[in-house]
């Protein structure tokens, strides 16, 4: 259907000189302003400037196209005047170059980053070139056996890959010299006054999870309660020593599966802290711990029964009534809440130990080094802990920088915390040191209390809490505000892993004998010291140490362990696991038999030769049971004198009687014949 004339308006010609008249309905319209189809498309204020331009004595001819329906969002108030003028600004056919303010602040896409969308259409018209070049290749997969052969061997090429950078990045490829770390070790442990030092208040936390009910069992019966832990060698000083020495296991929220299971166990033992934390290794539970710690971390007193005052530090004062107690506390306190006696305040302990539950550590070892150390008076040294330590706990480097022994408060204003300078200062475990890390070993280190409660409450170190925990620690001890008088003390002859275990921080069971024996037996550079030596092979570039060094009669690194012969009882191979034993260098087709080795052990009195303490400390990364079981077979288990020592000090007791027989035969008749008082000096 075509439309009628007198539905065009005359600017809708082409003609400029013909004009129309609008019909009466067509004028009805425009007297209400346009067209719906008009309305639609244009605002108010054009509709009326057309409505002028109608109107007009004079004609405007205007193109006949109507304008583009481009929508307006703002909408004009000007006043739709008569005038051509006014009918030409506001007409949209004009297309006058006004910018509005939607337009001046709109941010304008096809300007932006052309060279970045240049760029990034290169690189992707590349990537297409050379996939489209590699699908094309004759070489290129096309079959399903070729497919899977070549997923397989680029699954293959990247664990290559993924296993040389983890060589590459590895500082632990070599086993570690023990036999120097053992020798550079001043041989005057313990010294002869450790009884008359009071002993050290320690907290130890040893970090478990909440299905490790079997192994914290293993706990309780062995180091944490045997007497050969809490009171040493031989007859040990009755539980003296160990007497402030408290063992507690530290977990995160269990599960809750397990939470009922856990809360039976702490009801029986007593003996668990529950962190307000979940479960982790490194997400924080450390730092967690020492700041419970800070808190409610109490530990008996200094009881008369050791002979000793104790000394006085600044949390000397604080004190609580005694919790609840644990089957394996120590001995005294016990005894003295059977007694009926009113019980002595707990005060704070002088060191917070964490370690892993992995570990088994002789409790009267560690006591007698922290206490010596608490006690120890610092010597002055002009050289910075973190450029010239070594990391052996001689003399000339385990204190870092003289302290004043009166306890005055320290004003640290950019920490905003006061630091005691009469309390030690002292992070004590296994330091390692390559060409990458300085820290103290996770496996069991040990911090002051004054440190713990910096820790606690420092601003820097909450936020760095989260990785390796173990070198988290040492960043939080760089960052300390007196961290030039923090003694970083290093025990690497008595702390190392199970034999079993095959790394580098392995050999076998070690005692105070074989020590002295490397010692005697180690011959160093001719041309420089053995500490000297040791250092050198730190750096990079340096001469790396002899393989004698790093040998062990029980294990080889990287070589999985099996006992040197077969078909051994339970008792020989734990033997077999003692380094330097006779037990532990047989072998196949040697003329040595079991049973020889065996009567040719030592007893441990000849092992510790003859003290309490001296010997291994801690032995880590046990990671079964059954080594767990060994361990404590080895080290607190065994005869005082074995058979063979017993017959020898038999016949040493008659050769010295028939020896004094002799003497006295031989005395002249004008000396008195009394073989005790006039016994001659001259050997005979």
């Amino acid at each position: 259907m075509s439309p009628r004339i007198e539905d065009y308006d005359s600017s809708s010609s082409t003609d400029s000189g013909a004009t129309f008249k609008p019909t009466k309905k067509s004028r009805t319209t425009g007297s209400m302003g346009s067209s719906p189809r008009s309305s639609f498309l244009l605002p108010s204020s054009v509709q009326s400037g057309r409505s002028s331009a109608n109107t007009s004595v004079t004609t405007t001819p205007v193109p006949s196209r109507s304008a583009s329906p481009i929508p307006q969002f703002r909408t004009s108030t000007a006043s739709s005047s008569t005038s051509d003028t006014d009918s030409e600004t506001t007409s949209p056919l004009l297309r006058v170059n006004r910018r509005s303010w939607w337009l001046d602040d709109r941010r304008k896409w096809w300007t932006i980053s052309r060279r970045r969308r240049k760029r990034h259409g290169r690189i992707v018209t590349s990537l297409k070139k050379w996939s489209r070049w590699l699908v094309r290749h004759p070489f290129f997969p096309r079959q399903p056996i070729t497919i899977i052969l070549t997923l397989i061997l680029l699954s293959v090429f990247t664990i290559f890959v993924t296993l040389l950078l983890m060589y590459i990045l590895n500082p632990d490829k070599d086993p570690l010299p023990w036999r120097a770390y053992c020798s550079a070790t001043p041989p005057s442990f313990p010294p002869s006054n450790i009884d008359v030092l009071p002993p050290a208040g320690i907290l130890v936390g040893v970090f478990s999870i909440d299905s490790a009910f079997e192994r914290r069992s293993l706990v309780r019966t062995t180091w944490a309660n045997h007497v050969h832990s809490r009171n040493g060698a031989g007859d040990g000083d009755g539980g003296l020593g160990t007497s402030r020495t408290i063992v507690r296991f530290v977990m995160g929220e269990p599960r809750k599966d397990m939470e009922r299971r856990i809360r039976l166990e702490m009801e029986t033992y007593n003996d668990i802290i529950v962190l307000p934390v979940s479960e982790n290794m490194n997400g924080g539970k450390t730092h967690t711990f020492f700041s419970w710690a800070a808190l409610n971390a109490w530990v008996p007193p200094v009881y008369p029964e050791t002979g000793a005052s104790p000394r006085v530090f600044s949390y000397s004062n604080r004190s609580v009534p005694p919790p609840p107690l644990s089957p394996h506390d120590p001995i005294l306190v016990r005894q003295e809440k059977a007694s009926g006696k009113i019980q002595k305040p707990w005060v704070r302990p002088d060191y917070v130990v964490k370690m892993d539950d992995d570990s088994f550590v002789m409790l009267a070892e560690l006591e007698a080094r922290l206490r010596v150390e608490l006690h120890a008076k610092p010597r002055t040294s002009a050289s910075s802990s973190h450029s010239t330590f070594s990391g052996f706990p001689d003399e000339s480097s385990r204190d870092k920088a003289p302290r004043d022994e009166a306890t005055t408060a320290v004003s640290v204003p950019s920490q905003g915390i006061s630091v005691r300078s009469g309390d030690p200062l002292i992070y004590w475990g296994y330091l390692v040191t390559n060409r990458l890390h300085r820290f103290m070993a996770g496996e069991l280190y040990a911090l002051s209390w004054s440190l713990v409660d910096w820790v606690a409450k420092d601003t820097a170190v909450k936020g760095l809490t989260k990785g390796k925990e173990d070198k988290q620690t040492a960043k939080w001890m760089k960052i300390h505000p007196q961290s030039s008088e923090v003694r970083w003390v290093s025990e690497r002859c008595w702390i190392y892993n199970h034999p079993k275990s095959g790394t580098v921080y392995t050999h076998g069971f070690l005692f105070p004998s074989e020590v002295t024996r490397v010692q005697n037996t180690l011959v160093p550079y001719p041309d420089k010291a053995l500490q000297d030596a040791l250092n050198s092979s730190l750096t990079v570039g340096g001469t790396p140490t002899p393989s004698d060094w790093a040998y062990s009669s029980v294990s080889t690194f990287g070589v999985r362990y099996v006992p040197p012969i077969p078909d051994l009882t339970i008792q020989q191979s734990v033997e077999a696991l003692v380094e330097g034993s006779e037990m532990s260098t047989l072998r196949e087709g040697s003329p040595k038999t079991p049973e020889y080795a065996w009567e040719r052990r030592e007893g441990r009195r000849t092992r510790y030769q003859g003290h309490r303490v001296g010997g291994t400390v801690v032995v880590h990364f046990i990671k079964k049971n059954m080594w767990f079981l060994e361990t404590a077979l080895a080290l607190l288990e065994g005869d005082e004198i074995t058979d063979a020592e017993d017959l020898a000090q038999q016949d040493l007791h008659r050769a010295s009687l028939d020896s004094g027989a002799r003497i006295v035969a031989k005395v002249p008749e004008h000396l008195p014949t009394d073989p005790i008082e006039n016994v001659p000096s001259t050997p005979i």
